[in-house]
């Protein structure tokens, strides 16, 4: 074998080998690169406590709308919106001068019944003398006391006419019929009103009703969860006004319907809360957390979740610390935690955080999330 011959063989063996260890070189540092140093946290099953919200609907322990008994002018208004009032308190006055001369002419028919049917006693009374002196026949007698009665019948219907001209008067004034706030007052003094009209809305607000809905899957859970904790506690809610802010008083369930309704498949509560501050007011809207203690969930960090068409994921990491995208179907979601109903199991490695910077089959190298990162969601 010539020179030539033997440096081309040797050629052939040493340059693949070099290329290979090349590619080598660069892979690993490909490998590298990719294990990037991210959050990971095992997944543990713990006792927690749930909140379900639902739309509540407030209302005044009591709320009436003031309306008139008799037709009138509206003379006077004691009274601005908004007010507070004292029940029996005067509101408003009709003009009562029609009302006045009806009551004085039902008294004077009641004078002329009851002069009529005295006058029909004295009668009866010559008609008894006649006859036992047998001047006149019995039939007189009997015709005499027959129009007595009816002089007493007509009586009784005066009076009834006083009575009722005595209320029509009564009405002129309309009180309030407990402590309450006045609403709005559509019309003004000087308005000629029918009988019926709405003068106002007066709502009792020193405590509130809040009615809202349980599906009936969760009506039954809660009728179970209830029977394993107090009285007290199980009634008790929280509610979270309009405008995102805590309501400083729980409220307690009072009631509960007797019937699901069957065109929404719901069965309707009614919780009271206090009012001492006069803050909620009738035709608020609210929502309503009840609380219930649970045992043995996983909890999944929300910064950890990411979502694809609808459904939630996260990366679990295997035993070789490669990231896998899993699903999994939440219960509920808490203040920074989703509650896992499917989909994962206690021991589960999952990526706490830095999922926008991974992806499906990636290595990585596993670090310990911070606990203050952890105690912020808490």
């Amino acid at each position: 074998m010539n020179r030539k011959k033997i440096f081309y063989w040797l050629a052939a063996i040493i340059m693949p080998a070099m290329f290979s260890a090349c590619s080598s070189g660069n892979a690993e540092k490909a490998d590298n690169a990719d294990s990037l140093k991210l959050p990971v946290i095992t997944l543990k099953a713990k006792d927690t406590v749930l909140q379900k919200a639902y739309v509540a609907d407030i209302q005044a322990v009591k709320n009436v709308e003031i309306r008139t008994r008799v037709k009138g002018f509206l003379e006077k208004i004691f009274v601005d919106e908004g007010m507070l009032v004292k029940k029996g308190q005067l509101l408003f006055k009709i003009n009562d001068q029609e009302y006045r001369v009806m009551l004085s002419k039902a008294k004077a028919e009641l004078s002329n019944a009851v002069a009529a049917a005295r006058a029909a006693e004295l009668e009866v009374e010559r008609t008894k003398l006649l006859v036992n002196k047998k001047v006149i026949a019995k039939s007189e007698l009997d015709v005499a006391e027959t129009k007595l009665a009816a002089e007493k019948a007509t009586i009784e219907e005066a009076r009834s006419s006083v009575q009722s001209a005595e209320n029509h008067l009564a009405y002129t004034a309309i009180h309030a019929p407990f402590d309450g706030i006045i609403d709005r007052i559509p019309l003004k003094a000087g308005s000629l009103i029918e009988e019926g009209a709405l003068l106002t809305d007066l709502s009792d607000i020193s405590a509130m009703y809040a009615y809202f809905s349980f599906p009936e899957n969760e009506y039954l859970q809660y009728q179970r969860a209830s029977k394993t904790t107090t009285a007290e506690a199980a009634k008790e809610v929280k509610l979270v006004l309009s405008d995102g802010s805590n309501y400083s008083h729980p409220g307690q369930i009072e009631t509960v319907e007797g019937q699901i309704e069957q065109n929404t498949g719901s069965i309707a509560f009614r919780a009271r809360f206090p009012n001492p501050q006069k803050l909620l007011r009738h035709g608020a809207t609210g929502k309503l957390y009840i609380s219930t203690d649970v045992d043995d969930v996983l909890l999944v960090p929300q910064q950890s979740v990411f979502d694809i068409q609808d459904k939630s994921y996260v990366y679990v990491v295997d035993k070789h610390n490669m990231l896998h995208m899993q699903s999994f179907t939440p219960v509920t979601r808490l203040a920074h935690y989703y509650v896992v109903r499917e989909g994962l199991k206690p021991g589960d490695r999952i990526l706490f955080a830095g999922t926008q910077n991974v992806r499906e089959g990636m290595v990585i190298k596993p670090t310990a999330a911070p606990a203050a990162m952890l105690a912020m969601k808490q």
